[in-house]
């Protein structure tokens, strides 16, 4: 689905958006509103790589490595487990 919005954004928070990248004010709230929306659990990560046009799922890891887009299924507990298991294994080495 195609969406056209027509909206009056001042110059200044188009110069914030683009941050000097360049870019496309239009690419830049697509590629916000996919983070916003995956951080939410509105969308999965498979939607982010559909929605932004990543070929592959390396391209959505590395976008969400630049973005600082974490799992928001992945809790604190879950890490801390893990790190424990990860300190058990290498102790038994």
């Amino acid at each position: 689905m195609e969406i056209t919005l027509n909206v009056n954004i001042p110059d200044e928070i188009v110069a914030a958006l683009k941050n000097g990248t360049g870019e496309q004010v239009g690419r830049v709230l697509l590629e916000l509103a996919a983070i916003k929306l995956y951080e939410d659990e509105r969308i999965t990560s498979r939607d982010v790589q559909e929605m932004l046009g990543f070929d592959d799922r390396e391209e959505l890891f590395e976008f969400f490595k630049q973005h600082d887009v974490r799992d928001p299924s992945f809790t604190m507990e879950e890490l801390e487990r893990g790190r424990a298991t990860m300190a058990a294994l290498l102790n038994k080495q």
